[in-house]
């Protein structure tokens, strides 16, 4: 459990990140040199999110399916945080990765990353959800938080999560024109597993989590699980990135793209047993991307900027925080318009 953040230790990583979505960087730029590529070798990394746990005897069999059908070593690098993962694609040291949304739009950003795949849940629909969660026995509405009258306490996570911090500010606090960080008497950062176990035991009167880590992952099997009710539920999250180097061999590229997008798919006894092992990571299958996939993360991201710089009351500020953000919803709600499917979903 993640002890609990003082004010001025909180407000330190919102602002940041505010101040970074503020000023949003051209994708694909930013990648180093790195080591000479390996040839025949690929080091895939892999990052724990909350549909797929980053177990290496969870991963070994998609893995040595992958060496089988593209003729490559597969090398897997279990990367121990965000940063990490991000640096090791910016400097060369990993080909392609599984990525969280918010460490997928930093290696796109400054990694020299490309989407390719997403994950899917279900059927060949996202499911995750960022979720607000209250005791069980609570009597708290949305309308009654929106008050925002300081009476109330709250558990978030990392200031970087989309579950837990930017879908539920762009989605709930952003279009009241409320900052979150104004409207609680206590304002926490925690991991999943300790906002259920705070809600629960009533120690915080309501928190974020992940519907991927709440309802089918590790969190569902917890007795904790039972004594919390959702209070807000967000609309569909995008799916995991699967992400290579922009400047990978293209042929190398072509052959990772062919794996993951029939891995699973059909009704022979290989698809089957492959079904099995995608289970094992929490997901159903994978569907073509690219890097409009992140257009909801950097809309909430932009949302979060706006939200700040409101706050701030500075009128330059806030303008072009306006402005910033009209952009990007624009280009998602023109990619729904040719697609006709939301930004979610691509």
């Amino acid at each position: 459990m993640r002890s609990q953040v003082t004010p001025r230790r909180r407000l330190r990583p919102l602002i940041i990140l505010g101040s970074l979505a503020f000023a949003l960087a051209a994708c694909g730029k930013g990648a180093g040199p790195g080591p000479p590529p390996n040839k025949g070798v690929i080091r895939f990394s892999i990052f724990s999110t909350p549909l797929a746990k980053a177990k290496s005897q969870d991963w070994s069999p998609m893995l040595a399916d992958m060496a089988a059908r593209t003729g490559l070593k597969v090398e897997p690098d279990y990367a121990v945080g965000e940063t990490q993962q991000v640096e090791a694609m910016r400097r060369g040291k990993t080909d392609a990765g599984w990525f969280s949304n918010a460490a997928g739009l930093q290696a796109v950003r400054r990694g020299g990353g490309e989407v390719f795949v997403t994950a899917f849940a279900n059927g060949n629909s996202d499911s995750d959800h960022s979720l607000l969660i209250v005791n069980a026995r609570s009597r708290l509405t949305l309308p009654r938080v929106l008050k925002c009258d300081r009476t109330l306490t709250i558990s978030l996570g990392d200031a970087r999560s989309v579950s837990a911090t930017l879908a539920p500010t762009a989605y709930v606090f952003a279009p009241v024109g409320l900052d979150p960080r104004r409207c609680f008497r206590q304002m926490r950062a925690a991991s999943p597993a300790a906002n259920l176990l705070a809600v629960a035991h009533g120690h915080v009167d309501l928190a974020t989590e992940d519907s991927a880590w709440l309802q089918t992952g590790a969190g569902a099997g917890r007795p904790e699980a039972r004594d919390v009710r959702v209070l807000w539920r967000s609309p569909p999250l995008p799916g995991d990135p699967i992400i290579w180097r922009r400047t990978l061999d293209p042929a190398v590229k072509e052959k990772l793209r062919q794996f993951f997008l029939t891995y699973g798919q059909g009704e022979s006894p290989a698809a089957q047993r492959q079904r099995i092992n995608l289970a094992r990571l929490g997901v159903a299958g994978f569907r073509a991307a690219d890097n409009n996939h992140l257009l909801p993360i950097r809309e909430m991201e932009a949302a979060q900027a706006w939200v700040l710089a409101k706050e701030g009351g500075d009128k330059v500020r806030i303008a072009a925080a306006q402005k910033a953000l009209d952009n990007i919803r624009a280009q998602r709600e023109a990619l729904e318009a040719r697609t006709r499917a939301p930004a979610a979903a691509q």
